[in-house]
């Protein structure tokens, strides 16, 4: 295993459930950390709660190339390249596809597949230039196997996979390497909004998605873990 102090990480959505989770254990185990959120009352919150710089922290929405490569040329500046992306931001919406609008579709889309896209083409070149690197994405089991009234959210998902896995195939000549974490349901504010009738007390705990999350930072330079998945016993049929 791989130590993380020192290691210059970029955590991606650090508001919600399982990027501050994460921010917490990686940053407890010495690394340099760097944070984005949409929201800046609960960035700046976690910021101060794990005593993150004022300047390594970034509100973002990553729907916006131009933001995120202003981001990106910020922390390039600062330390010429991540040794490790995670990437935690999403949304998700879940609906029959009789009642999904053309503009639910668009915006898990844009949010999920497009804003992946734009953190791959900010940040993934002074890796490969570097021939080293680490990211994980979180593309959930909907990356892998669909669900009734998750249309719009399995799309963009199995969308995120396959671009990784492209994306991968153009990497094998060097050390940058991807991970995708495939988790079941994890308890956590994406379903604070969804109106779907699930059973939270059974999901996986936010704070050990992010033990996954921060495990998989860890993993050693011989070798990769391409993928993981973590779901509630109730879901292993999946």
């Amino acid at each position: 295993m791989e130590l993380l102090a020192k290691k210059n990480v970029l955590i991606i959505g650090a508001t919600g459930g399982i990027g501050e989770e994460s921010t917490k254990l990686i940053k407890n185990n010495q690394a340099n950390v760097f944070i984005t959120g949409r929201d800046q009352k609960k960035l700046d919150q976690v910021a101060k709660e794990y005593e993150i710089p004022a300047d390594q922290v970034f509100k973002l929405d990553i729907v916006n190339a131009k933001q995120v490569q202003e981001v990106a040329d910020k922390i390039h500046a600062k330390i010429e390249k991540l040794d490790i992306l995670v990437n935690a931001a999403g949304i998700g919406i879940l609906k029959p596809i009789g009642s999904l609008t053309a503009e639910d579709f668009s915006k898990v889309i844009d949010v999920n597949l497009k804003g992946t896209f734009n953190l791959l083409t900010s940040f993934l070149p002074p890796m490969k230039s570097a021939k080293k690197g680490l990211i994980i994405n979180i593309p959930g089991v909907l990356g892998k196997t669909p669900m009734a009234g998750a249309a719009a959210y399995a799309a963009s998902k199995y969308g995120v996979n396959g671009m990784l896995k492209s994306v991968r195939e153009e990497l094998r000549r060097t050390e940058v390497r991807i991970t995708n974490l495939y988790l079941g349901g994890v308890d956590s504010p994406f379903w604070d909004n969804i109106d779907m009738k699930v059973n939270r007390d059974k999901f996986i705990t936010a704070r050990e998605a992010g033990r996954a999350v921060w495990f998989l930072c860890q993993q050693p330079s011989s070798g990769v873990v391409s993928e993981m998945v973590i779901q509630p016993f109730n879901h292993q049929a999946i």
